[in-house]
C-alpha cells in the first residue's frame, strides 16, 4: 500500500501560481508512476500530468502544457506540480496519483486539494 498527502492548494488571481505537493509513504519502492489529476465542480476528474519515477521523463494534457510543470524528489518520495499562468478554468480540486510498475493505471490517491483562480 501507498499512502498519498497532497498540499499547497489555496485561492489565486488569474495570471498567478501555485505549487502543489504530494507526499509519499508505504511501499513507495513498488512505485512506476506519479500523476496529477483534477475535477471540477459538475464535470468527470481529468488528467492533468504524470512522471515515470526512474527516469523522470513526463506527460502533460493538452490543457496545461507550457503552464505547469510536473517533477519529483527522489530523496524525499514526493512529486510536485508547478502551475503557472493560472486561469478561472484550472479551478478544481486535484488529486496526487500513484501506480504500481506492474500496473498501467492509476491505483491510489490523495485526499484532494482545493485550487480556486479568481478573475
Amino acid at each position: 500500500q501507498v499512502q498519498l498527502v497532497e498540499s499547497g492548494g489555496g485561492l489565486v488571481q488569474a495570471g498567478g501560481s501555485l505549487r502543489l505537493s504530494c507526499g509519499a509513504s508505504g511501499q513507495f519502492f513498488s512505485i512506476g508512476r506519479m500523476g496529477w489529476f483534477r475535477q471540477a465542480p459538475g464535470k468527470e476528474r481529468e488528467f492533468v500530468a504524470a512522471i515515470t519515477w526512474s527516469d523522470g521523463s513526463t506527460y502533460y494534457a493538452d490543457s496545461v502544457k507550457g503552464r505547469f510543470t510536473i517533477s519529483r524528489d527522489n530523496a524525499k518520495n514526493t512529486e510536485y506540480l508547478q502551475m503557472n499562468s493560472l486561469k478561472p478554468e484550472d479551478t478544481a480540486v486535484y488529486y496526487c496519483a500513484a501506480h504500481r510498475r506492474i500496473r498501467n493505471t492509476f491505483e491510489y490517491w490523495g485526499q484532494g486539494t482545493q485550487v480556486t483562480v479568481s478573475s
